[in-house]
């Protein structure tokens, strides 16, 4: 399904969308077990708190229903109408899963995910589990991805602003959302005996000025095109 035009304004106007489509029950209990899996089992790479497994890290790496989630139709044909027909998938940022209980702490402040525009990524957090205010659902300041590209989000005058302007993002399992990175955002305290898992990927439209493949970036649909002037158009 493609966004229609009034849903790809709002992602540029406020810097996050809900897709239309979601992932089916089936898709995301066969994703929730391959990522308990490799958490019980620890396959590195692996980020722990207390000693406890809080992310799978390289999820594209692992294959399998991972490699079959990054470049499902549900994600990529919403996606295509925000990046265009050529599409890469970014390895070095993002490219995990979380699993978050009443101890994690990680990403609960305001945070960007990246500093300037023209180094944006089009984040799509997949939601493995509902999530909601009692288990600390993803919090946006809309619009904030247009504030100065380096805006210091430890200036007290900024942050007393973003905190005032957040809004939560309750979202069902199997849903989809998109966000600039730019955008000003957290995850939310989990304030229940429950866990919140979720997946977030990386996205970008293929640079049309970096010609042949890049270790850091995995073509997920269309071409690489280049069209850098010191070579002849062909």
């Amino acid at each position: 399904m493609e966004l229609t035009p009034q849903e790809i304004e709002l992602f540029r106007h406020n810097g996050f969308i809900k897709f239309p489509t979601q992932l089916s029950k089936d898709h995301v209990e066969a994703l929730k077990a391959a990522a308990l899996k490799d958490i019980a089992e620890a396959v590195e790479p692996v980020a722990r708190q207390a000693d406890r497994i809080i992310r799978i890290s390289a999820v594209w790496q692992r294959g399998g229903i991972f490699q079959e989630t990054i470049t499902c139709d549900e994600i990529l044909n919403p996606l295509e109408s925000l990046l265009g027909p050529n599409i890469e998938f970014v390895l070095n940022r993002h490219n995990h899963v979380y699993l978050r209980d009443a101890g994690s702490t990680h990403s609960l402040e305001l945070h960007r995910d990246v500093s300037h525009w023209s180094r944006t990524i089009a984040t799509v957090l997949i939601y493995l589990e509902e999530t909601n205010l009692e288990n600390g659902c993803t919090r946006v300041v809309p619009g904030s991805h247009h504030l100065p590209a380096f805006a210091h989000l430890k200036d007290e005058t900024l942050q007393q602003i973003a905190a005032n302007q957040t809004i939560p993002l309750p979202m069902p399992a199997g849903g989809l959302l998109a966000i600039d990175s730019m955008i000003i955002h957290s995850a939310g305290i989990n304030r229940t005996d429950r866990t919140r898992m979720s997946m977030t990927l990386g996205y970008h439209s293929a640079d049309e000025l970096a010609s042949g493949d890049n270790a850091k970036k995995m073509l997920v649909r269309g071409t690489r095109p280049y069209r850098g002037n010191d070579e002849p158009r062909k």
